[in-house]
């Protein structure tokens, strides 16, 4: 029997909740592995939500226990998959030490990643040590379990181009103990780059981000996943039925390309004019309710003590695997 392929990726427990957007960007493809035996480990990142944190501290706990619920709400099964919260596992933060002694501040300075979240934060803000540092720690969240490989969409491969850099560096400096992984990249983009339910001031679609407010989210009722399509952006110059629309620049018609079957017919029409937008909203509302009503039944059955029993197992299958490469680490090293 061939060796399961090991798999690592995980979220920022930014806020407690995940939008569709996480759902097909991400969690959508680790179901996948999982159910094609991969061994699967998912981090709730609970320390990486610190690195942009803005004016009052969340609750960083209570985010992290509600993401793990929408993990397995979504169909990760903590039979086959470890699912845990990354501040469980100190490894993490070992490993990040010592993997700060190979990389150079200026690399870090460098890294377009960097310079965007810098950018997007308000100037009041403190630029810490934690945001440069995050490539830093990413590269030990994934290096510490040797995977085969990180699910990733094609827009963001290059950024782990760092963590690979990191552990070239450290195999350099000290005995070869990280293999190279590989970035599984979805083939699928109109998952990875979902857009959200607004426009900016050019009439262009905007992504999918709880900064913008405008997410569709996965454990909302679905009275609150009705009002909030009846608010989405749709063609600007379709304003009467008889109107052409413009799907590929209508939020509507572009999740009805994902959760309609008959999403080709409804987008012909709307070209011709022969439906309107109420008609597209309504059709979706009743689509996307019907596509996560399973998720929402799934995490009614989930408490916090379920959850915390869960997360408690996962994190000692990871704790397993962590310790081990560790053990490589410091002995490497020459630190045991």
């Amino acid at each position: 029997m061939s060796e399961r392929k090991r798999i690592l990726s995980g979220m920022r427990a930014t806020s407690p909740k995940l939008h569709i957007g996480n759902y097909e960007g991400a969690l959508r493809r680790w179901v996948e592995l999982q159910n094609e035996g991969c061994e699967m480990f998912c981090m709730v990142a609970d320390w990486h939500a610190l690195t942009t944190l803005e004016g009052e501290p969340m609750d960083i706990r209570r985010n992290s226990l509600e993401v793990a619920k929408d993990f397995v709400a979504g169909g990760l099964d903590p039979a086959k998959s470890a699912i845990f919260i990354q501040s469980d596992v100190k490894e993490h933060a070992e490993l990040h030490l010592l993997f700060s002694m190979v990389v150079g501040v200026g690399k870090l300075e460098r890294n377009p990643t960097y310079k965007d979240m810098v950018s997007a934060l308000s100037k009041s803000t403190l630029v810490s040590y934690g945001l440069l540092g995050y490539p830093v720690l990413q590269a030990s969240d994934i290096l510490l379990y040797k995977p085969y490989g990180v699910p990733v969409g094609k827009d963001q491969a290059p950024h782990l181009e760092l963590s690979r850099e990191i552990g070239r560096a450290f195999n350099s400096r000290y005995g070869e103990v990280f293999p190279e992984f590989k970035d599984l990249i979805d083939k699928d983009e109109s998952r990875s780059k979902l857009p959200g339910l607004d426009a900016d001031e050019n009439g262009k679609l905007r992504k999918m981000s709880k900064s913008y407010g405008n997410c569709l989210y996965l454990n909302e009722t679905e009275d609150e996943t009705a009002a909030r399509i009846k608010s989405a952006f749709t063609t600007p110059s379709k304003m009467r039925k008889t109107d052409p629309g413009i799907p590929e620049g209508c939020a509507v018609c572009q999740y009805l390309k994902l959760y309609s079957p008959d999403w080709e017919k409804q987008w012909a029409e709307d070209v011709a004019g022969e439906r309107g937008c109420f008609q597209s909203k309504k059709e979706l509302t009743e689509a996307l309710n019907e596509f996560l009503r399973p998720m929402r039944e799934r995490r009614a059955e989930l408490d916090d003590d379920a959850i915390l029993a869960i997360l408690k197992d996962g994190a000692d299958k990871a704790r397993e695997v962590a310790q081990k490469t560790m053990d490589e680490v410091r002995a490497a090293m020459k630190l045991a």
